[in-house]
């Protein structure tokens, strides 16, 4: 059907809403609530008011659907006048401590302040109209009910900051069912938290933080402890970044997403004053030599009822062991990459370079901020102590640097340093869901049928779906695989299994959308568009690599020649392989 939107006609799906179609059609709408990863919206901040000609007062874009004979107006006299005051009772309960809050020039509230010049006074009263002690007794009143939850290792939770738009409640029951917030007490003192103000105890997938567009669910900021390292004459800072990042990082400073920024990021570190600058790609290499040579003796084995699951994702980890412990054995023991490159930064590197594992701070740059959790696992001290000193999101970095007024687009690109720098296009594959399975499948099928692949790509399980089936024919016989992200369909596929309704040998499970790409810790705002532009740029990538399967990349032959021995030996099952704990309780 066709509606007309300030006076101009344009076409529409039944059941679409009138939000909808604007974005679709180029026509801005502020919103708050709404986000394009959680639809539908609930229409509760009242920013995307509009006119119609079939209701005598504003309706939410963002929830009314349109019908036949619609007349929309987005930009009246009477909308901006509701916007603008909406927007001022928002921020007048708002901490509006913008000079120092960690997303200052980055918040869609501060934004939206900017073009509407909302006066927070309006519905607070003036200092001058306050009586003796009714200052004190407002702040009270105000902020008595704000919490500040920063017991966990990853999130930091400051509800002053909160707009209750609800994002953070929607992503996390509807998209990774995990349900850790929720509505606590009434009228004004009605906040979004978790069930009675416990510290959050969840999966630390951070998709709350992504959504949030204020401050008030953020990774936990560490770059202090980064500068303390470098400032510190006996430190060896050695830094990692994963095959995601460098597709996502310019986007904090301006670039379009996918732009591939590796030789920045390398020179940006450097900057910062990192000593060795490696490549998590090596890791994901030796990852997926070590992981297909695990599904290789499981599958000969002849005893596997159940699929063998990847371990790189630690939020998918924390689901298992809290959510189904009863799969625990069926995962891979192969660490993620970060943890592997950690443990043999301080046992091989320190030992061909004559360096105490004490004195190396190693430090990796993750899209994950459930990376920080992993990091501090009692399982990742292979080397004896912390094999990764330290997590920073991208979005951690990209504040440093600012902070140090360093900016990457002005720097001169560098190589990674060389002796465990060296990667191939399957671990690129890794920064995005399907990739880890790829790249698997490029080793295994040529390990398990001992013929070269003619062809690399394996298109038939790439795509966006979030829940994709193949068969992978290897002669005679057929690997049944499954590729799942997001935690709701990983859910899915679980509860499946225990009913026998799914039967696979193989199955990847990444917990954010789209995989690594849209983890917790990238760059906002984010996005379907954004992530697939990402996506696209990782493609391409791994198709101009000169080396494109694990096993083939000759940093990881020499490391099993010089100290590991073989995939899966004593030393192997020492330093990259993990156990898991059961956590239901």
């Amino acid at each position: 059907m066709q509606i007309k939107i300030n006076n101009q006609s344009f076409e529409c799906q039944e059941e679409e809403t009138i939000l909808a179609v604007c974005k679709r059609n180029g026509i801005r709408i502020p919103t708050l609530c709404a986000h394009p990863d959680l639809l539908p919206s609930e229409g509760v901040c009242r920013m995307c008011l509009v006119e119609t000609n079939q209701a005598k007062g504003l309706v939410s874009s963002c929830t009314q659907k349109i019908c036949e004979g619609l007349e929309v107006r987005t930009e009246t006299e009477k909308v901006n006048k509701a916007r603008k005051i909406n927007l001022e009772l928002l921020w007048a309960d708002h901490a509006g401590k913008c000079a120092f809050c960690e997303k200052n020039g980055r918040c869609e509230l501060q934004n939206l302040a900017k073009e509407y010049g909302p006066d927070e006074f309006k519905f607070v009263p003036r200092r001058k109209e306050l009586k003796p002690n009714d200052e004190l007794d407002l702040l009270k009143d105000n902020w008595s009910h704000a919490v500040f939850d920063d017991a966990n290792p990853c999130l930091a939770r400051d509800s002053q900051y909160c707009v209750e738009c609800r994002r953070c409640v929607r992503v996390c029951k509807n998209i990774q069912t995990v349900e850790a917030y929720g509505l606590n007490k009434r009228s004004s003192k009605t906040n979004v938290g978790t069930p009675y103000e416990m510290p959050l105890d969840c999966i630390f997938c951070g998709q709350c933080s992504v959504v949030c567009p204020t401050a008030a669910i953020t990774e936990k900021d560490e770059t202090h402890k980064f500068e303390e390292a470098v400032a510190d004459p006996k430190k060896m800072v050695v830094v990692q970044f994963a095959p995601s990042v460098r597709f996502a990082f310019g986007e904090e400073f301006g670039q379009p997403p996918g732009t591939f920024w590796e030789g920045k990021l390398v020179a940006s570190l450097k900057e910062l004053g990192a000593d060795k600058v490696f490549d998590t790609t090596f890791a994901a290499d030796l990852t997926i030599v070590e992981e297909a040579t695990e599904l290789l003796l499981k599958i000969k084995s002849g005893k596997a009822p159940r699929p063998m699951f990847t371990s790189c994702c630690p939020s998918w980890i924390l689901f298992i062991e809290k959510y189904f412990p009863e799969f625990i054995p069926d995962i891979s023991t192969s660490k993620s990459p970060q943890q592997m490159l950690g443990a043999l930064l301080k046992t091989y590197w320190a030992e061909k370079e004559k360096i105490h594992p004490e004195n190396i701070f190693s430090v990796s740059v993750m899209p994950c901020i459930s990376k920080k959790y992993e990091a501090q696992r009692e399982e990742m001290k292979a080397s004896g102590t912390r094999d990764v000193d330290l997590v920073l999101t991208v979005r951690e970095l990209a504040r440093l640097l600012r902070k140090k007024k360093i900016d990457p687009s002005q720097l001169k690109d560098q190589n990674f340093d060389p002796a465990l720098g060296i990667s191939t296009g399957a671990g690129i594959l890794f920064g995005q869901s399907g990739g880890v399975m790829e790249a698997a499948l490029r080793t295994a099928v040529e390990k398990i049928s001992g013929k070269e692949l003619g062809k690399l790509e394996f298109e038939v399980i790439r795509g966006d779906a979030e829940y994709r089936t193949a068969e992978i024919e290897i002669g005679s016989m057929k690997l049944k695989v499954a590729i799942v992200h997001e935690i709701r369909n990983a859910r899915k596929l679980l509860e499946d299994l225990k009913a026998g309704r799914a039967d696979y040998d193989f199955v990847e499970v990444m917990s954010c959308p789209n995989g690594c790409i849209g983890g917790g810790g990238m760059p906002q705002p984010t996005s379907p568009t954004a992530r697939k532009a990402r996506i696209q740029a990782i493609f391409t990538r791994d198709k101009n690599m000169p080396l494109r399967k694990s096993h083939e990349n000759p940093a990881v032959k020499k490391i099993y020649k010089e100290f590991l021995g073989a995939p899966g030996s004593e030393k192997a099952e020492e330093l990259l392989h993990t156990g898991y704990v059961n956590r239901k309780k």
